[in-house]
């Protein structure tokens, strides 16, 4: 059964003061019906770039794809026009933004934003809307739904807010929903509630899920896949169980590391927390035909630094782009 999104040799590029970057470089992954995978990685590794290129969403007169296919369902949406990819976007590909505050129409009620993604894709009239966004609520959890789908956004706590974008995203049961770092500023409480809802709503209506997030707990636990990203390009890709035991990558190696473990008792020392040492590479330096990562890398050698790393398949189906992914 072919892919119901295949991403394929993706370039995407920004212009910015000192030229054009590549903010994604060379990227090629696939999604299959119900599957869910994740993207980690810092911050500025193109992570939401990824996800805003599938959606057609690029900052306007500053980014475009350069090359490469989006291929959903049978269709490349990087030759899509604007008018398909809004009946696309909300209706068959849904995405949750960070920040729900902002996401939000703090002059509309929660109720009417709902209600407009129904009546937009769905024809629905505006009783029927209404109602449905009531079921919608129930659904993500939210208390008393029929008197809380009258709310602004500002009445709501963040955790609820969130609830309402992914009630939104889900409207009309996408085959596709983004979640671009659903938890962020949540409390470790919260986080925990809304990715077992995410969890049991695609289930539920088997939605196929990306995942973008810095959480590996959370990717342990929902995702099957996991692609590591760093400075534009695809690192690390494999069955999550696979990877986070045996990383082939060392930036892999280094995001597993630095997550703390509550070890030790309170009369016995705890392990030192590692990190990976130096910084993510300017956005000027993306692109060049070597190893991004040969600056914070213990491994490196001339090799990284005279030419870009070739994917290396192992068991498993785990890639690596790395020259020394066999000594990781």
């Amino acid at each position: 059964m072919a892919p119901l999104l295949q991403v394929e040799n993706l370039r995407i590029e920004l212009t910015t003061r000192d030229g054009v970057a590549p903010v994604i470089d060379d990227l090629s992954f696939s999604l299959n019906a119900g599957e869910t995978i994740s993207f980690v990685g810092e911050s500025g590794c193109g992570k939401s770039m990824t996800a805003l290129g599938i959606m057609g969403l690029l900052p306007e007169k500053i980014g475009h794809i350069a090359s490469g296919t989006i291929n959903f369902d049978g269709e490349d949406l990087t030759k899509a026009s604007d008018v398909r990819l809004r009946e696309i976007r909300g209706n068959d590909i849904s995405m949750i933004f960070q920040e729900p505050m902002t996401s939000l129409n703090p002059v509309y009620t929660i109720g009417e934003q709902i209600a407009e993604v129904l009546r937009r894709h769905q024809g629905l009239g505006k009783r029927a809307a209404h109602d449905k966004a009531i079921d919608l609520l129930d659904a993500v959890r939210i208390p008393n739904p029929k008197a809380r789908v009258s709310d602004y956004p500002h009445q709501m706590s963040g955790g609820q807010r969130q609830r309402v974008m992914i009630a939104i995203a889900l409207a009309c049961e996408p085959k596709i929903l983004i979640a671009d770092e659903p938890t962020t500023a949540l409390d470790v409480t919260v986080q925990a509630q809304i990715f077992d809802l995410l969890r049991d709503l695609g289930e539920k209506m088997g939605t196929a899920i990306i995942l973008i997030t810095h959480d590996m707990g959370a990717v342990a636990e929902m995702a099957e896949r996991l692609i590591v990203m760093y400075a534009g390009r695809k690192a690390e890709e494999g069955p999550v169980e696979q990877v986070i035991d045996h990383p082939r990558h060392p930036y892999t190696k280094g995001l597993i590391s630095c997550v703390p473990h509550l070890m030790g008792t309170l009369t016995a020392e705890r392990p030192t927390l590692t990190e990976v040492r130096g910084i993510v590479p300017s956005i000027r330096q993306f692109g060049r035909d070597a190893c991004l990562f040969a600056s914070r890398c213990d491994l490196v050698s001339d090799k990284c630094l005279e030419g870009r790393p070739h994917e290396i398949g192992f068991e498993n189906d785990q890639h690596s782009a790395c020259w020394h992914a066999e000594d990781v």
